[in-house]
């Protein structure tokens, strides 16, 4: 609305100094007429149009996308085009004679058209440039808004998730789980405290950058689930899978491990085959995750994403995948599924 007023403003004191000092006007009211239709399809007609055909279309599309010889040649086009179309406007009023007065003869509008054209073109490219500061101006300052909110919501995240996964309860009954292994099997003791070990360190430390490579989470997950499955002896109790070719993908730090451990906490029978399954799918732009877990209907059972709140981990993955993700939960009498995929990287 700035650029705008000042520019409307700016363009009727020149073309009011101009046309006061023109001749060729028989009277005050032509004078008027032809000041403002002159000044519309002049200098407002091809600057609206290249404004916001740079804004709406040039920018996201071509220059976003750092596309910058055809973000150039599409800008000229336009511009040129909106100067062209308003030019052969401005001669037909002049020719049929709605503008009076005005350009007699219209030898001199005739001689004088593409140095009119050009002028009107590179007023265009000025507005159009003015476009793309502006709407670059806006879309840096949102995604700034957007990383500093992020940041928030993963510190909200990590200290959520260091105070419901690594808590004294869980820490005590892991290590006890441990010490008593440690007299009928030295050896697997020893391996659940170095995973244990590798979680503490992979939650405090490698959770940081806005993405980690798919491998980590997914050897994140695995350790989880194997400390998990210290507090039963049934060997079915959680079948995890991971289909597909991970390679060098990426993905957003503990995005699965909110669903995963509340799985966990509401798969009340730990007798049940199948109890828990996990599911990953890789595939070539999306990586899907399958989480489901039974439980016994007569216990009330509230699945809340694992304590860590339903609004949150929807606000975390909003700000992370702009709705380029999809998420459906699904509850019966004893099974509770959700459904997650998010692009890769």
């Amino acid at each position: 609305m700035g650029f705008w007023l000042c520019y409307l403003l700016l363009v009727l004191i020149i073309l009011g100094v101009y046309y006061r000092s023109s001749p060729g006007f028989v009277n005050q009211e032509s004078r008027i007429l032809n000041a403002l239709t002159s000044i519309f399809f002049f200098a407002i007609v091809p600057s609206i149009i290249s404004y916001f055909s740079y804004y709406f279309i040039l920018f996201p599309k071509y220059l976003k996308q750092k596309k910058f010889l055809l973000s150039i040649f599409y800008g000229l086009l336009i511009s040129a085009t909106a100067a062209l179309v308003s030019y052969i406007l401005l001669r037909y009023l002049i020719e049929s004679g709605f503008l009076k007065d005005m350009d007699q003869g219209g030898k001199n509008g005739r001689s004088t058209a593409l140095r009119t054209i050009i002028v009107m073109t590179f007023i265009g490219v000025i507005c159009g440039i003015v476009a793309l500061v502006i709407n670059g101006f806006i879309t840096w300052y949102n995604e700034i808004k957007v990383k500093e909110l992020l940041k928030e919501k993963n510190h909200e995240m990590e200290m959520e998730l260091v105070k419901l996964q690594l808590d004294p309860h869980l820490l005590f009954n892991t290590i006890n789980n441990i010490d008593a292994l440690i007299l009928k099997d030295a050896v697997a003791a020893s391996d659940y405290l170095n995973k244990l070990s590798d979680i503490m360190r992979f939650i405090l430390y490698e959770t940081k950058p806005d993405k980690i490579p798919l491998a980590k989470e997914i050897e994140y997950i695995e350790k989880y689930i194997a400390l998990q499955k210290i507090r039963t002896a049934n060997e079915e109790y959680v079948q995890f899978s991971v289909m597909g070719i991970i390679g060098n993908k990426t993905i957003a730090p503990m995005i699965f491990i909110p669903f995963i451990e509340n799985a966990f906490k509401h798969a009340n029978n730990k007798k049940l085959e199948n109890a828990i399954i996990v599911n990953i799918l890789i595939e070539d732009h999306t990586i899907q995750m399958i989480c489901e877990n039974r439980f016994e209907s007569k216990l009330k059972v509230s699945h809340a994403f694992g304590g860590l709140g339903n609004e949150l981990i929807q606000k975390r993955l909003q700000l992370i995948y702009a709705g380029k993700h999809t998420l459906e939960v699904n509850k019966t009498n004893e099974l509770y599924s959700i459904k997650l995929t998010i692009p890769n990287g």
